[in-house]
């Protein structure tokens, strides 16, 4: 009897940092590629989306699904605040979680156990059931108090992955950019891509 392949699981959480278009890109790439997404957008994540990328903060849903509506079926999206939700549980498996970007002051709830929204408690479970945890942070420039949570949560397997842009492979718009992070987090998450050029290649 064979086994059932399954699609791998992955949550998604984007914050009230900017570069909210990495976190929009990465959730793309990985629906085509099939993945089940579970995406979670703090408040002040929404805020950055309208500021961004100039999406409607009364038009949440629409936008969403103008955005990704053509793998809507892969795409489950949680209210922040929704502890009661499938991933606040260990038991719920998921390969793991990419926050992108994230600010400083969700990776400081994240080092320090403070699970007061569901992403938070989301990266908690990551980390208690040794899961894949990768955090792209976006601030700069960095304080002790930054890089003393960063090193803490290095410490306990997270990987930092900063939003620092290559140039080896000539960027010449800011999507070549924007993929290059985005690559690198697929690099991470064992899926293929061709994103960027790589270095010998």
């Amino acid at each position: 009897m064979n086994a059932v392949v399954q699609a791998p699981r992955w949550i998604v959480g984007i914050t009230g940092a900017s570069g909210a278009i990495y976190g929009i890109t990465l959730v793309e790439e990985l629906l085509k590629r099939g993945v089940y997404v579970h995406l979670l957008v703090t408040e002040a994540g929404w805020r950055v989306l309208k500021e961004e990328l100039d999406w409607p903060a009364s038009k949440r849903s629409e936008a969403l699904s103008a955005r990704f509506g053509e793998h809507g079926e892969l795409l489950t999206v949680h209210p922040i605040q929704d502890i009661g939700a499938s991933i606040a549980s260990g038991s719920f498996r998921v390969t793991g979680m990419v926050i992108v970007p994230c600010s400083m002051g969700t990776l400081s709830g994240i080092a320090h156990g403070a699970s007061d929204n569901l992403l938070k408690r989301a990266a908690d479970v990551m980390l208690k059931e040794g899961r894949k945890l990768l955090i792209v942070p976006r601030e700069t420039p960095l304080h002790a108090v930054h890089l003393e949570n960063m090193l803490k949560l290095a410490r306990m397997g997270v990987k930092i992955i900063p939003a620092m842009p290559a140039f080896y492979q000539r960027p010449e718009t800011l999507q070549d950019i924007v993929h290059f992070l985005v690559g690198k987090l697929l690099d991470n998450m064992d899926l293929d891509h061709q994103l960027f050029p790589r270095w010998g290649g």
